[in-house]
């Protein structure tokens, strides 16, 4: 790849290394320069640019991201499509990120133009959090390097270790005077952690705390119990206390006591039979992090968990507010596929094409339903479609789609008030949403997963335009920011206008086809449609 400045007049087919604005337009980092633009440069004044070259045997940077990403990607894990060089991997399943470690550090120890990171080992997450990410440093990287990678990677190095349904039976210990509060405090505690597994309670029941009447109460323990949790009233201070020395009294092991994990430092794990035991700490009472909280997810998850397991858990394992900053500190926000909603246009009236444009069929299917099908198969949800003129024959069409159908008393007024009803239609947790026409045959669905991918607003990014050389067309995704703005617009505009209000946080996505251009508004659109598909 070349690297540097050069005349504006060779920069044809170039990519713009820094963005640069001009009285028309700002030409974002990673364009690629046409014919038009270098017109715009040079009327601007600009006769130097810094650029990018790709030399042949060079893989481009969002193309050497999807293909790592997809090496590296295992069980219950979706890849984000590639943007400027990134490809992040978000979590499918409730569950614990399992990682080969040896080999994502052989990965970024090949080449410093490609670069791996995740969360760190058994960090439990769920489904949209970002687990890792591929970055490409330069625009592009050399194919050896690519394929050195891809090598390293023959198998899957991350994966979401999805919690399975453990059947959990709880054991609590008594003595004269344990305050029923503290008890019912407990139980809360432990029904909460079941529950966030995905568990069920099989067995719940309280017994004196000595070591004949706690040892009787794990025999009683039901037989479907699988996962046993014993909390004495009295926290363990040794082997021959009263829990170990009930558990071994009913044949069952201690495998370890104490672990270095703080607070969670008096945990103790074992087995009965095929059942795990968990002797609790007192701090499994809180409903803050501790080591009982470790355990837990490991074996929901279904990993073993041995003495050496619990060794290793003391890097990372200080939990505990600094002395000089005793109170909670702010949870950082986890990282996140951004949720978007999809709307799809379907009320107007169809008056220059003669008849229900929505129902002609494009290869075997009512376009209405080939353009439905492309954003339901993203990451867009919900998924609303916006009816009107003709709303039952629409309707009837995506018979059997999973789509919430949203009906516009006012299509007549024009496409502003169909957008306002899709809008108005999403729930408040929508980051943003991608607005599709019904009548655009070509919209496919990773055009759509190109913008959300696109989509950042803290990065400037706010307003993603689907484009096809330079020009811009549909489909637009907004971000929830710019949802009280919509709402003032009348007619049959849609939001062009607020394209053109907010042009530094407006973002151009290069389709690769001309699916952002071309709409089916008459019958020749149609005959020329179908003459160029056949």
């Amino acid at each position: 790849m070349q690297f540097g400045s050069i005349s504006v007049g060779d920069a044809v087919g170039s990519l713009v290394a820094h963005s640069v604005r001009t009285p028309e337009r700002i030409f974002k980092k990673g364009h690629l320069l046409t014919d038009a633009d270098i017109s715009l440069l040079r009327t601007a004044g600009i006769e130097k640019i810094v650029v990018a070259r790709l030399d042949a045997g060079d893989v481009p940077e969002d193309e050497a991201a999807a293909r790592l990403a997809a090496r590296l990607a295992g069980e219950n894990v979706r890849i984000g499509a590639a943007f400027t060089g990134r490809a992040n991997l978000f979590a499918a399943a409730d569950g614990l990120v399992s990682i080969n470690a040896e080999c994502i550090d052989a990965v970024n120890s090949i080449d410093e133009s490609l670069t791996l990171a995740t969360l760190p080992p058994f960090a439990r997450v769920s489904p949209r959090q970002m687990i890792a990410t591929v970055k490409v440093i330069p625009f592009a990287v050399d194919a050896i390097v690519v394929g050195r990678i891809e090598e390293v990677l023959q198998k899957p190095a991350l994966q979401v270790a999805a919690f399975r349904p453990r059947n959990v039976a709880v054991v609590l210990t008594t003595l004269p005077g344990t305050r029923p509060a503290l008890l019912e405090k407990t139980r809360s505690a432990i029904r909460a952690r079941v529950k966030s597994i995905g568990s069920k309670l099989v067995s719940e029941r309280e017994t004196a705390h000595d070591r004949q009447a706690l040892s009787g109460a794990l025999r009683e323990v039901p037989s479907a119990a699988d996962l046993v949790l014993v909390f004495g009233v009295s926290a363990i201070q040794d082997r021959g206390d009263v829990v170990p020395a009930a558990i071994e009294n009913t044949g069952g092991r201690v495998e370890r006591f104490g672990m270095p994990v703080d607070p969670g430092n008096l945990l103790l794990i074992g087995k009965i039979g095929a059942a795990d035991v968990i002797g609790l700490p007192g701090c499994a009472r809180s409903p803050k992090l501790n080591g009982f909280d470790f355990v837990l997810w490991r074996l929901a998850a279904g990993f073993n968990v041995t003495s050496k397991d619990i060794a290793q858990m003391g890097v990372g394992g200080l939990l505990m507010e600094i002395p000089t900053r005793p109170q909670p500190r702010d949870e950082p926000a986890v990282a996140r596929a951004p949720k978007i909603g999809g709307i799809v246009l379907g009320a107007g009236a169809s008056s220059r094409m003669g008849a229900n444009k929505l129902l002609v069929e494009i290869e075997g299917k009512p376009m209405i339903r080939r353009v439905v099908e492309a954003v339901q198969a993203s990451s867009a949800h919900p998924v609303a479609v916006v009816t009107g003129s003709d709303a039952q024959h629409v309707r009837s069409a995506l018979a059997g789609h999973a789509v919430q159908f949203v009906y516009n008393p006012d299509f007549a007024h024009g496409l502003s008030s169909s957008l306002k009803c899709g809008l108005r239609s999403l729930p408040d947790d929508c980051d943003g949403a991608v607005i599709v026409l019904g009548d655009m045959p070509d919209v496919s669905t990773s055009l759509i997963e190109k913008l959300i991918a696109a989509f950042d607003p803290a990065a400037g990014r706010a307003i993603c335009v689907a484009t096809r050389g330079g020009k811009r067309g549909n489909p637009v995704l907004f971000a929830r920011r710019f949802f009280e703005e919509i709402e003032a617009i009348e007619g049959d505009v849609g939001a062009r206008g607020l394209i053109g209000s907010y042009p530094e946080l407006v973002h151009e996505v290069d389709a690769g086809s001309e699916a952002p251009l071309i709409d089916i508004d008459t019958p020749e659109d149609l005959a020329a449609y179908r003459k160029a598909h056949p």
